[in-house]
């Protein structure tokens, strides 16, 4: 049969996940009593890359998905999304009226999973060294208002902060500030490797083969105490080298659940399916799509060619041609269905016009076509992404103002080479750390960013965005937002691109899809469970 069932969100403005297919014959993994996932995110520790699982250093989708299964915070977003609620923690809040004294009291009886207690001296120590460490991936960013963290005996800890910030509860539910035991973790180094240990709902024993991460087993961990309620015991992840691979395995029955990520064609497939024992789960998305610019590169350090570009680009185009209904063009780096957003490109170059782009060049000085290379991964953000490039270098090429040539490569190398500043202009994936406007600006314009960009603009960093984290009430942070958003598509450092819906398939037998990722595509396995097929 086929079925449509509408689960009502947790918060108002978000879009209910929607289930759609049908189920018919039994169906199940060949894994016994583990509930099999498949991914294409690779986890791989390499020479650029040695730690990639240590929370003082992950800052990525795929590695978080581990993290949050493994590792426990403070603070945790609730089922359904909406304000953080504690999690090891038995209660949090802020002790002041500016926003900058926050204390927790830890739940009682915390364990590590190996039966060590948790203690307020291991959030201490876990906080303390991953803003020490200050990873090249820019994640200790996220804990740069902490001043000091004071312990009050065993289960007090108090967050002194060096500014005013109404998002630092969100911040303590990231994996940056998850708590892992020292004895685990150095205080001075980053833990190599593809291990991970800590307090959360699970523990990970993972299968390596030359430095890759190629299978992951989570087994429920019996010293756990939290918020979460687990449906399974077992929870095995697979790591796949495509979307097509993974599709395979999960017609083979090889695997019961899909997740991220998925390929249009794989999508709009299931989508019209009639028939069968899979079902598709289609979700509120928040992850953006965006290009990044080396603003020192010779090719795109004058404004003017990263404006002509903006001003190039056919978003509407773009997402028709390559992703269809399963993405909206986005004016923005803030997500449109997040508090604070501004169309501010669209405000200021309204549709693509070549005619304005080259008076651009003109005033500027800039002679075309203008030389440059777009860089893209071709194996973190799906297939669709070369697909996605190709289109963009045919909108600026026909133009005749550019000359664009398009590389690809591997997540493992290409990460670490845009960090070096060996790209000027790269393709870029954000799902934020938490639903607020202020992690779609910060993480890349702020001191420290994620993208070790060189753009620096004073005002954003020292005024606008310090201004904009006053403010509990968040609508009253708009006025701060815009600026930004303003200045953003005034200098183009980042050029938005697009907002995607998330997708999971899974078996008919498999309960709890609906809520096996949030909106900001954060793996939730407890929430999977095994029923009956039909």
């Amino acid at each position: 049969m086929n079925r449509k069932t509408l689960v009502l969100p947790a918060v108002v403005g978000l879009l209910a996940p929607v289930l759609a297919a049908c189920g018919g014959s039994d169906s199940g993994s060949k894994s016994g009593d583990a509930i099999v996932v498949g991914t294409t995110d690779r986890f791989t520790a390499s020479k650029e890359d040695p730690a990639p699982l240590d929370p003082a250093s992950a800052y990525d989708v795929g590695t978080w998905n581990i993290l949050r299964q493994t590792v426990q915070t403070l603070m945790i977003l609730p089922k359904g999304d909406g304000d953080p609620v504690p999690e090891a923690a038995e209660k949090c809040g802020f002790t002041d009226s500016g926003n900058e004294r926050y204390a927790c009291t830890l739940r009682e009886g915390l364990k590590f999973a190996n039966g060590d207690a948790v203690t307020a001296s291991d959030v201490k120590y876990s906080i303390d060294r991953a803003i020490a460490l200050k990873a090249a991936s820019g994640v200790a960013g996220l804990l740069s208002t902490v001043d000091t963290v004071e312990t009050q005996g065993d289960r007090e800890v108090i967050f002194h902060l060096n500014t005013a910030d109404a998002t630092f509860p969100y911040k303590l539910s990231t994996p940056v500030a998850g708590i892992v035991e020292p004895k685990d973790y150095e205080k001075n180094k980053l833990r190599d490797g593809l291990e991970v240990d800590g307090s959360g709902p699970y523990t990970m024993k993972g299968d390596v083969k030359d430095g890759e991460l190629v299978d992951a087993v989570f087994t429920k961990n019996p010293n756990y105490k939290g918020t979460l309620k687990l449906n399974n015991t077992k929870v095995e992840m697979r790591s796949f080298a495509d979307a097509d691979a993974m599709g395979a395995a999960l017609d083979k029955g090889d695997i019961d659940v899909m997740t991220r990520t998925m390929s249009p064609d794989q999508i709009r497939k299931l989508s019209n399916a009639s028939g069968g024992n899979i079902d598709l789960v289609e979700m509120p998305g928040l992850e953006i799509r965006y290009l990044g610019f080396n603003t020192d590169a010779p090719t795109v350090k004058s404004k003017a060619v990263r404006q002509a570009m903006a001003q190039v680009v056919n978003r509407s185009a773009l997402v028709s041609k390559v992703y269809g209904t399963q993405a909206e063009p986005l004016y923005s780096m803030v997500a449109a269905t997040v508090t604070g957003h501004s169309n501010s490109f669209f405000n200021k170059y309204g549709d693509p016009s070549v005619s304005k782009a080259k008076a651009l060049l003109t005033q500027a000085g800039i002679t075309t076509p203008v030389k440059l290379t777009m860089h893209y991964t071709t194996d973190h953000y799906g297939s669709a992404t070369k697909k996605e490039f190709e289109v963009l270098q045919q909108q600026l090429n026909s133009s005749g103002l550019f000359d664009v040539q398009i590389e690809g490569a591997p997540w493992k190398t290409f990460r670490p080479a845009e960090q070096k500043g060996s790209y000027d202009v790269y393709g870029m994936g954000w799902f934020p750390d938490f639903p607020d406007a202020d992690n779609y600006l910060a993480p890349f314009l702020d001191k420290g960013n994620t993208l070790n960009t060189p753009y620096v603009n004073s005002k954003i960093r020292n005024t606008l965005i310090p201004a904009s984290r006053r403010e509990a009430d968040r609508l009253s942070a708009s006025s701060s937002l815009t600026d930004i958003q303003n200045t953003v598509a005034n200098d183009v450092p980042l050029l938005p691109l697009w907002q995607g819906k998330q997708y999971v398939a899974a078996r008919d037998d498999i309960t709890g899809t609906a809520y096996a990722m949030n909106s900001s595509a954060t793996l939730q396995l407890w929430e999977l469970g095994r029923g009956v097929s039909g």
